[in-house]
């Protein structure tokens, strides 16, 4: 009972900073372009791992992995942090921090269908129900509610943000089929993202120092976001005496984050913005019940 109640506290903590992130993408995004944010967050991110790494006596994994893990880092690292933030950061650009959290967590939806073709699952009636009505409340955020003369106020904001969904489901199939330990696989991925993303801000846009504020924003992201609050999140779920009596604190996530919108950046935050959220939490909630049944 203990481990439960320290796994409930960690967990809790975890969903407490998640719950912040939307809104720090929002204000750092004032100070720094999505590319120099990126870059600033993934080097603290990937320098807390490396802590963590060598607090952990986990640094000696590296000698043991062989070429053909490093690649597997490297690709992984492309998808997360590297494409993944750089489509997330450019869809919190263009969208108001409201729309653009509640399209990015639609992911264990787009886990379910890109799991048919490379998992070769099959999918229920249930599955797809569920998938029907999480994309339902897609489109009401999308366009605000207007279903019947269908406009979306951004369509390449919303069609990024959907897209960070798509590529989350794949780094999450790919990654759990590694067997590596987490930490040190995570600060593997970072570390080559973190080249990747040098690359990157050299050629599309320039290495400068930022201003106090772009600088603390891109390191709160970069510890909380990326780095520590996964080590928190995995201590959880190592605590708990089952996964379901944690993971369903994940779902407070998107509307702890609207409160926090309303209250630090003043969004207004629209019906329709709640109404779609509902819709999209009631078809994951929905899919994982179907996924539990099965197995």
């Amino acid at each position: 009972m203990k481990n439960q109640k320290m796994a409930y506290f960690y967990a809790i903590c975890a969903v407490l900073v998640w719950s912040t992130v939307a809104s720090a993408f929002k204000i750092s995004l004032k100070y720094l372009n999505f590319l120099q944010l990126l870059l600033i967050s993934t080097f603290v991110s990937t320098a807390i791992l490396l802590v963590l790494l060598i607090a952990q006596n986990k640094l000696k994994n590296l000698k043991k992995y062989t070429l053909k893990d490093f690649i597997h880092s490297a690709l992984l690292g492309f998808l997360n942090p590297f494409l993944y933030y750089i489509l997330l950061f450019k869809a919190y650009s263009l969208l108001p921090a409201q729309e653009a959290q509640p399209l990015n967590y639609t992911w264990p939806i787009m886990l379910t269908l890109l799991s048919i073709p490379i998992l070769k699952q099959k999918v229920s009636i249930k599955s797809i129900i569920s998938i029907v009505i999480s994309f339902i409340g897609v489109l009401i955020i999308s366009t605000q509610g207007n279903l019947l003369n269908i406009s979306f106020t951004n369509l390449n904001g919303a069609l990024l943000a959907i897209s960070t969904a798509v590529i989350w489901a794949f780094f999450w199939i790919y990654n759990t089929k590694d067997k590596r330990d987490e930490i040190t696989k995570l600060f593997l991925n970072f570390a080559f993202g973190f080249i990747y993303i040098f690359i990157a801000t050299i050629i599309f846009s320039k290495i400068e120092t930022p201003d106090l504020n772009g600088l603390l924003g891109a390191s709160y992201i970069g510890l909380f976001e990326m780095g520590i609050t996964f080590v928190i999140w995995s201590k959880a779920l190592q605590l708990s005496t089952s996964t379901a009596k944690v993971s369903k604190f994940i779902y407070l996530v998107p509307f702890l984050s609207l409160v926090i919108v309303y209250f630090i950046l003043g969004e207004k935050i629209l019906i329709s913005t709640i109404v779609g959220l509902v819709f999209i939490v009631v078809g994951i909630v929905l899919e994982q019940i179907n996924k539990s049944k099965i197995h």
